[in-house]
């Protein structure tokens, strides 16, 4: 037997040209969800969606920043690094809905959605902005549907992989990056209050407002005013960069963050897999923000205070409490220690307007939530049977 011959034909073992073209040598037909997939072919799928994903990341961070110093444009670097990701998405939905392969029903169905909603939402958005000129608030209907059509896309590889993809030291790593990611896309609504808190701050150096000194440009600034009917003033400024009421960013930030945080640890199933991911998080948005300010971006404040959320979950995890007393406890643990990291951040660098008369209803709604898990957990594992990877 010619064993060099059969590694140099083994797939696993080339690079992504190389399985690129052996996958549709040798897996191009026609089949249902749940088909029994090789195991090089899950890791060169999910390979490609963490590119496609990270090209999202990359984007929609830019895009961000460039809303707060520039009119909307259409064709911004930032929404062509993003459609760079979505063009890749689109691809392998394609091939996941036609063959069958790296996915189970259910996965399938949530890539498939999830592409819908998003293709649908990204003319909305740019129909809006047409109808309804400047729309920067991350919080509009346009954008919420692209990051719930983003969520269901992750959510469906984030159960592909869990429930059917191959073993080995790489699934906690790929399970962990698919997590991150979600993470990333269900927190970006709160970089609405990140940039503009340090947007305002730019406009009042010395406590005195001087709009020269602003991020924004001025032409930026006078159509956010008009759009109030007022000079380019404090109010208008405040009403462009910080339109979002005060209790949103904390419930969001301290309460949802929780809650995909420890649903991200019980499927990772590694110690400190919260705070990892959310260490992880922390980390990018500090790289980015010297990226950001060298190329004379505006920059947003980072969310520190998401570590002590993650290592709340993490050790409440560790003690193995029952079901009820572990969601109150971990809904104690996320609200206490979460808001003590935004008022320390708060007084020590800087964090949005914060409403602390929240962070009550932060905890009730949290426990609940995390107490639902269970139930809703055992619901969800109630899935069709999928074909075990094949080496």
């Amino acid at each position: 037997m010619n064993t060099g011959n059969a590694a140099i034909d083994d797939p696993a073992g080339k690079g992504p040209v190389g399985q690129f073209k052996d996958f549709f040598r040798l897996h191009w037909t026609r089949g249902d969800a749940g088909r029994e997939t090789p195991e090089w072919v899950w890791h060169f799928a999910y390979r490609t969606w963490l590119v496609a994903l990270l090209f999202k990341v990359l984007g929609s961070s830019w895009d961000e920043s460039w809303h707060f110093k520039f009119l909307r444009d259409d064709l911004a670097p930032p929404h062509l690094i993003n459609t760079v990701g979505t063009g890749i998405a689109v691809v392998l939905v394609a091939i996941h809905t036609f063959t069958g392969m790296a996915a189970t029903k259910r996965s399938q169905r949530l890539l498939q959605w999830g592409l819908i909603v998003f293709l649908v939402a990204a003319p909305l958005d740019v129909i809006n902005h047409r109808v309804n000129g400047l729309d920067l608030t991350a919080w509009s209907p346009s954008h919420a549907m692209l990051y719930f059509g983003t969520a269901l896309m992750i959510a469906g590889l984030i159960d592909g992989w869990y429930t059917a993809g191959p073993g080995g030291k790489s699934r906690p790593w790929v399970l962990g990056a698919l997590w991150l990611f979600f993470f990333e896309n269900m927190l970006f609504p709160n970089g609405q209050q990140e940039y503009g808190v340090l947007e305002v701050r730019s406009c009042l150096p010395d406590g005195v407002l001087t709009i020269d000194s602003c991020y924004a440009e001025r032409t930026l600034l006078e159509f956010a005013a008009e759009q109030i009917g007022r000079p380019v003033d404090l109010v208008a400024i405040e009403h462009f960069a910080l339109p979002i009421p005060s209790w949103v960013y904390p419930m969001w930030g301290v309460g949802m963050a929780a809650l995909v945080l420890a649903v991200a640890a019980k499927t990772i199933g590694t110690r400190w897999a919260a705070t990892a991911i959310a260490g992880a998080y922390v980390a990018y948005r500090a790289l980015i923000w010297p990226l950001l300010t060298v190329a004379d971006f505006p920059p947003s404040t980072v969310p520190f205070y998401l570590v002590f959320v993650g290592l709340a979950i993490d050790a409440v995890r560790r003690l193995n409490l029952g079901h009820t007393l572990e969601a109150v406890a971990g809904a104690a643990a996320v609200t206490a220690l979460g808001h003590a990291a935004l008022f320390v951040q708060d007084e020590l660098i800087a964090a949005p307007p914060i409403a602390w008369w929240s962070a009550p209803i932060t905890f009730v709604l949290v426990a609940a939530l995390w107490w639902l898990g269970k139930p809703v957990s055992t619901w969800f594992s109630k899935r069709q049977p999928a074909a075990a990877p094949t080496a």
